[in-house]
This record gives structure tokens, C-alpha cells and sequence, in this order.
């Protein structure tokens, strides 16, 4: 069936906008979704600056990013099942508000400590935040095209968020302070605030909180992505890397035990009841692997091969955003409109292999419209047209009482993916790195980063072969009496 209107859910709920207020309704939504995503990236061009000027060492440093992924990954489940039972747009705006303080907090932050600390607690808003606003996309907009457009263009915003963060953080820290990179999210979250009013709350779930589901999940993510990281710098053998992953592997493992015998699951036995929507999320998953770890080797040739300034950095993923905009405004949907969901993804697949194998053929002193420039435009392209398709599948079919529960899982399987991935791959370029050594450096390091982009284009592949194993070729869309037929569906 297709993502039914709440007021098929039993209890009625309050009616839809107005169509002149969808536009706002959307706008609200993306933004948000656009601010929490880019938290990801925006600190990472001024991660050298927050360093000199807080005295902080480089394991420490590595936590300013570390802490919001563990946050951020190990919430996201907890965060959309407690707007399922609490109300969405409740839990919405306590994310925003908790996302905001920290935010200041980090900006007004004089050591490294309390910057650390400011990033968790973004990292818990933003988990609470996110899973919120996809399920309030589904109960604000009517079902049909109003509600794939919309989904598209959020989907987008996964993508296109960590892009614009590298943009945003290269500009204000080379033209202001590192601190504004914290500073940004505060006008930004402010308005969003103030848009929440024209959000449907929806019909709220019936039950009760799964607290045993919420603990194990919660610190079985984190865990994961804290062994995981410490990997990337210690190595496997390190003592707290193996207690790290052997404390995920025994808490999802009981998370797993949970949710079967749990007669209020945190996730609702129906969000995986779908094969589809399985597929969605694995491929979400291997996207989010090879994504983050394509902006960890990029950035890195250029500000320490090509010796580019932070500014420079951040213009220099314009044509990444650039394509990123044309598939999700208008690429995308058409596509959707004409093809099944499969085809649009795999094609998508397809053109971010060939983008990621171009970019393996960067050189020390090759000229950027050579390679860098032209295929992050390819990557972008491809990678917006999964976006906008793989939104859709997740939250499709889905009971609207159990959206928020969908929406943070697919928001989970991205941000533990990328964690994932940045670890994985950026360990092997410094063992193919450490390879080419002693020799010319920056010619080691573009051999390691060049292998890195081949492994994040192996990642896709792993997608393409997931979307073909889980999602049927022409997916069917039963509706039930007076349901409107999705259009991009």
C-alpha cells in the first residue's frame, strides 16, 4: 500500500495544509533536514583552526567529529520511535531547541572538552530531530505527487547537506571564525522553529516506550561506531578497539533478541516487513560508506597535496552540489514519474561508479578540470537520483504511526554507514599510502587516496547488487479505498 494520510489511521487527525502552505511546510522541513546533515561536514575544513586555537592533540581532534557520529548514529532509532509515541512535532521542536543550545555552547567553547561535549549534545538534538521531521513530511503533505516531490527533495538534502557543509565551513572559517561554524546553526534553527506551525502532528502510536530496545540500540550503535573509529587509529589488536566491538556485537545481538519478543518494538514489525524497503536501507547504508569517505580522500588532496586554502576547498564542491540540485530538482522525479523505482537507482549507481573511477585518476599536479571538478559533477548526479528514490521506498507502505520509526532507520543505516566506511577505507589508503613510502609524499598519498576512491565506487557497487537482490523491477503500489495513486512511485 502506499504511505496512507492519517486520517485512514483510525482516530481523525487535524486536515492538511493548504496548498499555499505546503510550500513553506516543505521549506521548513528541508532546511531543517539540510542543517542537521551538514553538522556532519562543517567542521571539517576548520578542524586545523579549532585545534590551533584550543591546544587540542590529534586524538582529540578526531573526537570533534567522532563524538557527534556516535551521538548522532546511536540515537536515531530512540529519537523517531519517541516522536511516533510523544508527537512528532513535539519531539521535533525539543530536538531543535536541544541542537540549538549546544550549538552555542560549541561556538562559545575555550577548550577542547567542552567543545567535544557541545558536539554530542548536537549529536543527541540532531538524532531526535531527524527521524521527526521525515515522518512529519508524511503527515503534513497528502499522498500523491505533493508528498513524492517532497520526499525527493529531503532525500536530496542528505546528500546535498554534506556538500553545502564543506562549502559553509570553508567560507566562515576562513572569513570569520571556526566559531561560526558553530554560530550558523543558530539563526537557521530559529526560523525553523517558528515554520514548525504549519506541520500536521499526526495521529500519535499507542504504547509504550521500549526501553530495553532503546538501550541496547542506542549503545550498541554507539558502541559500533566508537570501535569502528578507534580501529581507523589504533588498529584492530588495541584492547578498547575489540572491547568496543565486541560490546556492539553483544548489545544489537540483544537489541535483535528484544525486538522479536517485545510486544512494543522500537522498530514496528511491519518497517521490515517490506523486502523493498530492507533494500532501501542497505543501500542507503553502502551510499552513506562510500560518501563520506569520498569527501574525507577529496579534501585531503586538496588542502594537502594541491596545498588549496579552506575557502578554496569549499568552492571546489560546487559542481558536486551542482549535480546534487539537478537530480533531486528535477532529474529525479521525472525520472520517477517514467521508470520504476530499481531503474532509477541502479542507473543512479551506475553513473556514481564511473564518476568514482574517474576520480581515481587524480595526479599531484594535474589540473582540477581534469579529473576533480567534472567527475564530482557525474558523482553528484548519481548519487542525488539514489537519494530521491531510496527516501521514497523507505517510507513507503509504511502505517503512519510508524513513519518516525522508518524515517530513523534509514537516517540510522547513513550515518552509521558513513562512519563505517570513513574508518574502512581511510585505513586501507594509509596502508597503500605507507606502501609507496619512502618516496615522494605527494605522490604516495594521491596512490592512497586514488585506491581509496575505487574502494567508495566498490561501495556503490555492493549497492547496485543489493538493489537488484531486494527490489522488484516494477514495484507494485496496491491502494486501498480513496488512496491517490503516487505518481513517482
Amino acid at each position: 500500500m502506499s504511505l496512507q494520510d492519517p486520517t485512514q489511521a483510525g482516530r481523525k487527525a487535524a486536515a492538511p495544509p493548504q496548498d499555499g502552505r505546503l510550500g513553506l511546510a516543505l521549506l521548513v522541513i528541508a532546511a531543517a533536514q539540510l542543517m542537521l546533515v551538514l553538522d556532519n561536514t562543517i567542521v571539517a575544513v576548520a578542524l586545523p583552526s579549532m585545534q590551533s586555537a584550543l591546544g587540542m592533540t590529534e586524538s582529540s581532534l578526531g573526537w570533534v567529529v567522532s563524538a557527534y557520529a556516535l551521538a548522532f548514529g546511536g540515537l536515531l532509532l530512540a529519537g523517531g520511535r519517541a516522536g511516533d509515541l510523544f508527537g512528532r512535532r513535539r519531539i521535533f521542536r525539543i530536538g531543535l531547541v536541544l541542537f540549538t543550545a549546544a550549538s552555542l555552547l560549541g561556538g562559545l567553547a575555550q577548550s577542547g572538552e567542552l567543545l567535544i561535549a557541545a558536539r554530542v549534545i548536537q549529536g543527541a538534538g540532531a538524532a531526535i530531530a531527524a527521524p521527526t521531521a521525515l515522518s512529519l513530511l508524511a503527515t503534513t503533505f497528502p499522498a500523491g505527487p505533493a508528498r513524492n516531490k517532497a520526499l525527493g527533495v529531503y532525500g536530496a538534502m542528505g546528500g546535498l547537506g554534506s556538500v553545502v557543509g564543506l562549502l559553509l565551513g570553508g567560507a566562515l572559517t576562513e572569513y570569520l571564525s571556526w566559531r561560526w561554524v558553530m554560530f550558523v546553526n543558530i539563526p537557521i534553527a530559529l526560523a525553523v522553529l517558528f515554520g514548525t506551525s504549519v506541520l500536521i502532528e499526526g495521529e500519535r502510536e499507542r504504547g509504550k516506550v521500549d526501553v530495553p530496545g532503546a538501550f541496547t540500540a542506542t549503545f550498541g550503535f554507539g558502541a559500533l561506531v566508537y570501535g569502528i573509529n578507534r580501529a581507523g587509529d589504533k588498529g584492530f589488536d588495541d584492547a578498547a578497539t575489540l572491547i568496543g566491538l565486541g560490546a556492539a556485537l553483544v548489545l544489537l545481538l540483544a537489541f535483535v533478541a528484544i525486538q522479536r519478543s517485545s510486544s512494543a518494538p522500537m522498530i514496528p514489525r511491519g518497517v521490515l516487513a517490506d523486502k523493498s524497503r530492507v533494500g532501501a536501507n542497505l543501500v542507503m547504508f553502502l551510499v552513506g560508506a562510500g560518501m563520506l569517505a569520498t569527501f574525507y580522500f577529496l579534501t585531503l588532496y586538496m588542502q594537502v597535496v594541491k596545498g588549496y586554502e579552506p575557502m578554496v576547498t569549499g568552492l571546489a564542491y560546487l559542481p558536486f552540489a551542482l549535480g546534487m540540485g539537478i537530480a533531486a530538482g528535477g532529474l529525479g522525479p521525472q525520472l520517477l514519474a517514467k521508470m520504476p523505482d530499481r531503474n532509477v537507482i541502479v542507473l543512479g549507481l551506475i553513473i556514481g561508479i564511473a564518476g568514482m573511477v574517474w576520480f581515481s585518476f587524480v595526479e599531484p599536479g594535474q589540473n582540477p578540470l581534469a579529473v576533480l571538478l567534472p567527475a564530482q559533477l557525474v558523482v553528484g548526479l548519481g548519487l542525488g537520483m539514489v537519494f530521491v528514490a531510496v527516501t521514497i521506498i523507505s517510507v513507503r507502505g509504511v502505517d503512519p504511526q510508524a513513519t518516525g520509526a522508518a524515517s530513523g532507520l534509514v537516517n540510522t543505516a547513513q550515518q552509521i554507514g558513513g562512519a563505517i566506511g570513513l574508518s574502512t577505507l581511510a585505513a586501507a589508503a594509509t596502508v597503500i599510502t605507507e606502501n609507496h613510502l619512502p618516496g615522494n609524499l605527494p605522490e604516495a598519498l594521491t596512490t592512497g587516496y586514488s585506491y581509496g576512491f575505487l574502494l567508495g565506487g566498490g561501495m556503490y557497487l555492493l549497492a547496485l547488487l543489493a538493489v537488484l537482490a531486494t527490489v522488484p523491477a516494477t514495484a507494485p503500489h496496491p491502494q486501498r479505498d480513496g488512496e491517490s495513486n503516487p505518481v513517482a512511485l
